[in-house]
């Protein structure tokens, strides 16, 4: 028993599904949890960032665009600049992680609406 359970932590935590980053989200979660919504936080690389995300899949930010959709039980952005990108989502409450490669690339806090107006 002892050593199913050990099987099953071990798993969890390298497909990236590590219990403390929450419930790993499906496509439909993604979509409800984000469409018209905001989500101010931080990525490991790129640093702090507040995006608006459209319903009709545009991304909305301070002075720039791009556009964002749901694959499988990814989400998936593309600024137009760089190849499109798609990260796993855990999303606990309110607050979101951003998963790639099965590593925490990135944090927000899901905010209702566009308080921005961007």
């Amino acid at each position: 028993m002892k050593q199913s359970l050990l099987a099953t932590a071990i798993t969890l935590v390298f497909s990236g599904m590590a219990l403390a980053d929450g419930h790993m989200a499906s496509g439909t979660d993604i979509s409800k949890a984000i469409a018209g919504n905001t989500v101010q936080g931080s990525m490991m690389d790129a640093g702090a960032y507040t995006e608006f995300y459209a319903a009709d899949g545009m991304i909305k930010g301070d002075g720039y665009s791009g556009s964002w959709r749901v694959q499988d039980d990814t989400m998936c952005f593309d600024y137009g600049t760089d190849p499109e990108a798609c990260w796993s989502v855990a999303i606990e409450g309110d607050q979101v992680t951003w998963i790639r490669g099965g590593k925490k690339d990135g944090t927000g806090t899901i905010v209702p609406g566009n308080p921005n107006n961007f």
